[in-house]
């Protein structure tokens, strides 16, 4: 006698705490929408929030910028002087006649100045501290070094003037007796006495303030090269210099040169300290580092109290707008170098 077929059931699927992540997750679109891990309120919300910092920022940007352009262009079209290739700055009449040349000279001499003094040492430091220093001595060592960073820019222009122009004095004649047939090493402020307020001096000031943050950054990227790039160089025989050579330093460069032009624009806005330190002259600027004379972040907070004429007020924005496109240009060059080296 034959018996009747059963109708077959599913084999039972394995229990609710085997299931991988993958099965666990519901492909329902309803379910999705009902359960509190479908709506994803809170990637939502980081996300609403991330994406709003990022346009806040841009648009902050973006508006001062156009603020630094409405006011300026009046003064510009009042201006009786070439902006870009004079000189003279005479704001205190009707008749305004500006240039930002000497302005732009003093403010690119000074930050390039610093630039070159503060990265060999930046490098050297970062090197100590993450590839040859115990880390017993590494530790306090970067602690001093981050100090730096914290002095006021005040100090740091007392120093200079009281201190450092005094004691560098004697360095500058010597540099102008030696390569004085260069015109960056011409008289400038040497032939009056008693004179230190000048581009040399002021340079030296800024390469020590920018150098903490130079160092800083590239010291963290150095300390990140993978470990087994360097065992790996150690273990085929390199020497330390060697493993240096070829194995943190071209995993950080990238990272140093972010960090240089970090500083580059740390200097090229750099007030209170240049403020105090350069002394500005009548005579014009010979172009030499010797020279005094004032940047365009001192030359504008030294001529503040002009800020009550609106029109002599634009010609220090016109002035600021070099200053801000300047120092953009910088950071977007940053960016590039730094891109092109992860690239290669």
């Amino acid at each position: 006698m034959r018996h009747p077929k059963r109708p077959r059931t599913p084999a039972p699927g394995p229990a609710e705490e085997d299931r991988t992540p993958e099965e666990a997750i519901s492909t329902d679109p309803d379910e999705l929408r009902s359960s509190p891990r479908g709506r994803r309120a809170g990637d939502l919300l980081f996300r609403g929030t991330a994406v709003s910092s990022g346009v806040f920022i841009v648009a902050l940007i973006a508006a001062i910028g156009f603020f630094l352009v409405v006011q300026a262009v009046p003064a510009l079209r009042s201006n009786e002087a070439n902006f870009l290739l004079s000189g003279v700055w005479e704001v205190s009449s009707d008749d305004l006649a500006f240039g930002i040349t000497h302005l732009l000279w003093a403010t690119v001499a000074t930050s390039a100045l610093a630039l070159l003094l503060a990265m060999p040492v930046s490098l050297g430091i970062a090197l100590f501290l993450t590839q040859y220093a115990p880390a017993a001595l590494a530790r306090p060592f970067a602690y001093v070094v981050d100090l730096l960073a914290a002095v006021p820019s005040i100090v740091y222009g007392l120093w200079g003037v009281q201190v450092l122009g005094p004691a560098l004095r004697p360095v500058a004649e010597r540099l102008h007796a030696t390569l004085g047939f260069l015109p960056i090493f011409g008289t400038g402020n040497l032939g009056e006495p008693g004179s230190t307020g000048t581009i040399f001096v002021a340079g030296v000031v800024l390469s020590v303030m920018i150098l903490p943050i130079i160092t800083g950054v590239s010291r963290e990227i150095f300390d990140r090269t993978p470990t087994d790039q360097i065992e790996g160089a150690l273990a085929l025989g390199a020497t330390k210099w060697e493993v240096v050579r070829t194995t943190v330093l071209p995993f950080g460069r990238s990272g140093y040169v972010s960090a240089a032009m970090l500083g580059l624009g740390r200097a090229l806005g750099e007030t209170v300290a240049l403020y105090m330190i350069l002394s500005g002259t009548g005579a014009a600027p010979q172009l030499s580092l010797f020279d005094g004379g004032s940047t365009i972040a001192s030359k504008i907070a030294l001529d503040s109290s002009e800020f009550n004429n609106p029109t002599a007020a634009g010609a220090y924005i016109a002035a600021g707008l070099v200053l801000f496109v300047l120092t953009f240009v910088v950071n977007a060059l940053a960016r590039a170098i730094a891109s092109g080296k992860q690239v290669r």
